[in-house]
């Protein structure tokens, strides 16, 4: 599986592909398959996100996990403490960093 992440414009925040626009969730990733030069190159053009780039990732009975350790830091926030994760309220979360 190929997913797309990048950074938005707007809020700094890391997004991912969901297939029509950006999600704070990787769990909306969608697989771009051999599309994801040309979605990264009109998505950059529009303006809506920088630093993007594909990623490998399979999909889980968790959800979608990026196959590097920095991206799943990405996808699920700090690993110092839990509460500053983007799911503090998972404790299931940190898990899928490791």
């Amino acid at each position: 599986m190929k997913i797309l992440t990048g950074n938005d414009l707007g809020s700094g925040d890391v997004v991912w592909w969901d297939g029509k626009g950006w999600s704070r969730d990787v769990n909306d990733a969608v697989d771009v398959g051999d599309h994801a030069d040309a979605i990264l190159a009109a998505e950059e053009a529009a303006r809506r996100v920088n630093a993007s780039y594909a990623i490998a990732a399979t999909r889980t009975e968790a959800g979608v996990r990026p196959a590097h350790i920095k991206d799943r830091i990405r996808a699920l926030g700090p690993t110092v403490r839990l509460d500053l994760s983007l799911r503090p309220g998972d404790p299931e979360a940190a898990k899928q960093v490791i």
